[in-house]
């Protein structure tokens, strides 16, 4: 699993895992239990009813158990991440961190196991006698060689799928690039010379799988910390190694690389110079994947080679090999058919569903993470975005598909268009949201936000935080030694580079600033005193003034203020937008859906009109951030019915939209039912939503507000926002006392800039 270099703090690591509760996972009921007769039902007496039919036909225990979506975790700990032997209690954190990616990526529950030896036929024998429990097996973070012996004990010994994700997660995303890279360059794979890097569990079983889709032994190379791995060596070698040596006189890894076509890495970072890349073959293919850093990075092979095709397993740059591509889907698809073993033509059909399907055109949803780049099959794009929504019912059909051909299917599908529709219902398509928007300002040139209330220890964290995610430059607006000394207080370094402090009473800038917002304020019953008062004491206004006079891209305030206070400081220097509307607009992130929610923070009870120039801010937001807006205008009144002066305000709105000729749909005035659930609309065919409303506007911000805090309090659902919008440039103002969490979300919303990038 690709790691990256550290964006946060210990003790936030370990507060994130210690707080509400400890630990990452939680066991849910999926049946009520409020009453006696659903306490008799779920236990005794009626348990026995299928206790006695599982008895009888074992199969049945898919039927009436959670089995069929059910997969354990397990390690011995002997390999965790690249921290090598810890033991398996401390591999904990690591195995419930990825039940947690099988549920979110494919919905697939999870137990994490951590069993305490490291004896391979103690091992073997714990999890043989636990399978009956599961649907399928996923290893985990165990050492090599023993992960191969292990394996393979279990694939034979159990009869569920039972699947080494180090070896063979990164193998099929290996090879799922390969294919892409070798259509891209024109090369054959019964051709290419292959050099492995790295003769461990994944490169091993990388190899293996390149091997099986046609790539010649003779055509091979491994290269370990000995060098090449040749037959007859003596040094270091097992069963495994020995398959793969070749006869061969190269003894070196700059000799095997003078010809290759392709460069497979899991090794150590560097071990790949740019002399070695000059003498690959034309159009070479580099995968240098090892973590945290490559074993050569693209920005170097470049210098040598504009013809190279270049893979890492870094977020930060193209072509990312990521297992989490790989695992959860090749699972869903193994338990979807419950199949009984994972095989090679499996791990086949999931590599060459992945390439297929990154030359499929990209859906908004992924093209919004990378604005400024043009998401396009290609030599920067071979590999899909780990945030794709459509993995879910793009590549489980391939695997569930070979599972039925080769023969280990206990139950086949019958009609695979009706099961891609059930998967791309199963999952959370919200899940992403955030990971989009980072996404895209990373993405983007760095840009500079000014954080206005820098002293304060929550915001210095979030700034922190900024920084090291590669989201921009944060400016720390305060005194230098309050906020260093508070820099300090939370354990980061006041010398660090990439974060500034300006001081704002010290800045050489004063003086301009001053004069630009004279001549804004001065016929509105400012003096200059007063302007330069404001200027060298109020930070907001020292920001806002850094922000229209270009300093900085962005701003976030409001931790220490009320946001009407906060908002009325920032009208006072930025302009709103030609055409825009000041508003809020906060996003409800639950289970199955994303809705937006419109005007949370200004317009009290907003007139026809306004709520028409909400409704328009509010879809060009929805679309710059990758979704396509749908607006309902929400009232008590469904469609006149009963008839009042409030729900008469939302009907003159949705009159008024019409004639305006707006780009997106819209229908009101109606409840939030209405408008959510189609199975509703029966009733009114005249409607013209073709699938729930996304984007729902308010009739006043009391009820936007009321609405918005009782879901987020009640939980199943995440709010965020209130987003500022309408404003000529990008600020953004939290709530009072907002958490590091949510001050970073805000300042990534800063930077992501939404006007900007609709215009993009």
């Amino acid at each position: 699993m690709p790691t990256e270099k550290q964006t946060f703090s210990d003790d936030e690591a370990l507060h994130l895992h210690q707080y509400p509760q400890p630990g990452k996972i939680a066991v849910q009921a999926t049946k009520p239990m409020a009453t006696q007769r659903d306490l008799a039902l779920a236990y005794s007496p009626g348990v026995a009813v299928p206790v006695r039919r599982i008895a009888e036909s074992p199969d049945t225990a898919y039927d009436y158990t959670s089995k069929g979506n059910m997969v354990a975790v397990i390690s011995n700990g002997t390999a965790i991440l690249g921290l090598g032997n810890l033991g398996a209690l401390a591999s904990k954190p690591v195995m419930e961190g990825k039940s947690v990616l099988f549920k979110r990526f494919a919905d697939i529950d999870s137990f994490d196991i951590e069993v305490a030896t490291q004896d391979p036929d103690e091992f073997i024998t714990v999890v043989k006698n636990i399978t009956a429990a599961f649907g399928g097996i996923n290893l985990e973070d165990i050492k090599s060689p023993e992960c191969f012996i292990i394996e393979a004990a279990l694939q034979d010994l159990a009869d569920i799928p039972v699947f080494h994700d180090d070896q063979h997660g990164t193998a099929i995303i290996c090879a799922a690039g390969l294919l892409n890279a070798l259509e891209i360059t024109g090369k054959r794979i019964d051709e290419v010379k292959v050099v492995l890097c790295g003769a461990g569990a994944a490169g091993l079983s990388s190899l293996s799988l390149v091997k099986t889709m046609g790539v010649r032994k003779e055509n091979t190379t491994i290269v370990d910390i000995h060098g090449v791995v040749y037959e007859g060596r003596g040094v270091d070698m097992d069963q495994w190694k020995s398959v793969h040596a070749t006869n061969t006189p190269k003894r070196t890894l700059a000799e095997a690389m003078v010809g290759a076509d392709v460069f497979l890495g899991m090794s150590a970072k560097g071990v790949l110079t740019p002399d070695m890349v000059a003498t690959m073959a034309p159009n070479p293919i580099i995968f240098a994947m090892a973590n945290p850093d490559p074993e050569i990075a693209p920005e170097d092979v470049a210098k040598v080679r504009s013809d190279a095709i270049v893979a890492t397993g870094r977020s930060d740059y193209p072509n990312q090999v990521n297992n989490v591509l790989c695992f959860p889907y090749i699972f869903r698809g193994a338990l979807d058919v419950r199949a009984r073993r994972v095989n090679d033509e499996m791990k086949l059909a999931a590599a060459r569903a992945l390439a297929q399907l990154a030359r499929e055109d990209v859906p908004d949803e992924v093209a919004a993470a990378y604005q400024g780049r043009h998401l396009k099959f290609g030599r920067d794009y071979i590999i899909p975005s780990p945030f794709d929504p459509r993995l879910i019912w793009y590549v489980p059909p391939y695997v569930a598909q070979a599972a039925m051909d080769t023969g280990v299917a206990r139950r086949p599908i019958t009609d695979m268009e009706a099961y891609r529709k059930s998967l791309e219902q199963r999952l959370d398509p919200s899940a992403g949201f955030l990971q989009t928007i980072t996404s895209a300002v990373r993405s983007r040139p760095s840009r500079r936000i000014v954080f206005a209330e820098g002293e304060d220890i929550s915001v210095i964290r979030a700034a922190h935080a900024f920084k090291l995610q590669g989201l921009g430059t944060p400016i720390l607006c305060g005194r230098e030694n309050l906020v260093e000394e508070n820099m300090r207080a939370a354990g980061i370094d006041p010398k660090e580079e990439g974060i500034e402090i300006v001081n704002a009473r010290l800045s050489h800038r004063n003086a301009a600033y001053s004069q630009l917002l004279y001549s804004r304020l001065q016929r509105q019953g400012y003096l200059k005193r007063d302007v330069d008062r404001l200027i060298n004491l109020d930070r907001n206004s020292f920001a806002a003034a850094m922000v229209i006079s270009g300093h900085a891209d962005g701003m976030v305030t409001g931790v220490t203020r009320s946001f009407d206070k906060s908002l009325d400081d920032v009208l006072r220097v930025v302009d709103p937008a030609p055409g825009g509307r000041i508003m809020g607009l906060s996003i409800v992130l639950a289970k199955g859906r994303t809705i937006f929610v419109a005007d949370t923070t200004v317009a009290e009870t907003p007139t026809p009109e306004e709520l028409g120039d909400i409704a328009i801010e509010a879809a060009m937001a929805v679309r710059a951030m990758g979704h396509t807006p749908r607006v309902a205008f929400m009232s008590y009144s469904t469609f006149g019915n009963p008839q009042g002066e409030r729900s008469d305000r939302v009907k003159e709105a949705v009159r008024l939209l019409e004639e305006r000729g707006v780009d997106f749909e819209f229908e009101g005035e109606m409840p939030p039912d209405v408008a959510l659930e189609p199975a509703m609309w029966a009733n009114y065919p005249f409607q013209r939503l073709t699938a729930p409303a996304n984007v729902l506007i308010m009739p006043a911000i009391q009820s936007a507000s009321i609405s918005t805090k009782m879901i987020e309090a009640l939980g199943g659902a995440t709010v965020v926002g209130p987003l500022l919008l309408g404003l000529s440039k990008s600020v953004q103002i939290c709530q009072l006392s907002d958490s590091v969490s949510k001050i970073l979300t805000m300042a990534t919303f800063a930077a992501y800039d939404i006007r900007a990038s609709a215009k993009g």
